[in-house]
């Protein structure tokens, strides 16, 4: 009965800023490692951002360091993605998924087959 309810996705203009949150229900969700993952035709989907599940260690894809910050309230079961200095190359469709373990390390988190559930997504497009 795990559920993941992504929202936040919207058109967006190159430089701009938008903020995806997921919520989370069915599983304690403090306990777990999340990550956000992206979805697109020419790359498939790959992890764009990983936490760990006390939101002290992250993982972050290259091309997204130093303008996305993925965080988490727990007290709320909801998982955030700041994404800033948009760019054409960030459109996708943004997907948040739990670990498989609450064991998992942040560094394993970089790879989307350590996802055990998904969330239907939220498109994201950057565009003039």
């Amino acid at each position: 009965q795990v559920q993941l309810v992504e929202s936040g996705g919207e058109l967006a203009q190159p430089g701009g800023s938008l903020r995806l949150s997921c919520a989370a229900s069915g599983f304690t969700f403090g306990n777990y490692p999340m990550m956000w993952a992206r979805q697109t035709p020419g790359e498939g989907l790959e992890v764009v951002a990983a936490i760990s599940g006390w939101g002290g260690a992250t993982y972050y894809l290259d091309s997204v360091k130093g303008r996305f910050t993925i965080s988490r309230d727990n007290a709320k079961d909801t998982l955030y993605l700041q994404m800033t200095n948009l760019k054409s190359e960030d459109t996708g469709l943004y997907r948040c998924a739990k670990a498989a373990s609450i064991t998992t390390p942040v560094y394993s988190m970089s790879q989307t087959t350590q996802a055990s559930d998904w969330g239907q997504g939220t498109q994201v497009t950057v565009s003039s």
